[in-house]
């Protein structure tokens, strides 16, 4: 499931353990952990999972809003 890929990777990423990550709890903002630079990390964790390509155009704040929505948008790139 992409959702759960999705959560490993943003822990291991910003280094969060065990914290659990609801699937529509807020992320940009409201986790310290994901600043830019975080967030350049897990684009390209995301790219290497998932075999895609995002580009920088793509990248919104939108889509780190919650986990459900990043899993849209990688869902979305997956299956074009």
């Amino acid at each position: 499931m992409p959702i759960d890929e999705i959560r490993a990777i943003l822990r291991d990423t910003l280094g969060l353990g065990c914290q659990r990550l609801d699937d529509h709890a807020a992320l940009l903002g409201a986790v310290p952990e994901l600043d830019s630079m975080a967030v350049a990390g897990v684009i390209t964790a995301l790219e290497q999972q998932f075999g895609i390509a995002i580009a920088d155009d793509e990248i919104s704040a939108r889509h780190f809003a919650t986990l459900a929505a990043l899993d849209a948008f990688v869902r979305g790139k997956v299956t074009p």
